[in-house]
């Protein structure tokens, strides 16, 4: 385990949306005895709606600064050497006050999953307030991926096997 991990027990998995950060963190978590935290669904929880409900009642600057409390909550225990695996929302990391938090607390995985499997994920889905223009998709996955490059790993996201994802992490050089 790096020396970095082992000061911060953080594992964040980043990138963009439908890549699988959820399913793949929570494996993840299970194979490792971490406990597993989805960002979104503990955001939700705090405001007691969905994140499209929060978007259309308070805009997305208003879900961001909940979406950074809620990291910083979680990044405390893990500066105090609590360990989770936490999946983040696809626009968590691109924030350059997450980025810097997450950075100096644990290693960042990020799952690059090319742009056709995302649209497959996605089908009909209109929960996603970022992924409601499906014409603006090509751009957002675009100009994010610079930025997800920023993490600590890149790991291929080319097979819906969760196994064989979670594998692939394992046998990064960070463990």
């Amino acid at each position: 385990m790096t020396l970095k991990l082992k000061r911060t027990p953080g594992i964040y998995l980043v990138g963009f949306m439908a890549s699988g950060k959820s399913t793949i963190a929570r494996a993840l978590a299970d194979e490792i005895g971490w406990p597993f935290i989805d960002l979104d669904l503990e955001i939700e929880a705090r405001a007691g709606k969905s994140i499209s409900e929060i978007f259309k009642q308070v805009g997305e600057a208003a879900f961001r600064d909940l979406e950074t409390k809620v990291l910083q909550h979680h990044i405390s225990h893990i500066e105090a050497g609590q360990p989770r695996v936490i999946a983040l929302g696809g626009g968590a990391f691109i924030q350059d006050r997450n980025w810097k938090m997450i950075s100096n607390n644990g290693i960042t995985l990020w799952l690059d999953c090319p742009l056709e499997t995302v649209r497959r994920r996605l089908g009909d889905d209109n929960t996603r307030p970022l992924a409601a223009n499906r014409n603006g998709l090509d751009q957002l996955f675009a100009d994010r991926r610079s930025l997800y490059a920023r993490a600590d790993y890149r790991v291929d996201v080319n097979t819906d096997h969760v196994h064989e994802i979670v594998q692939r992490i394992i046998a990064l050089p960070l463990f």
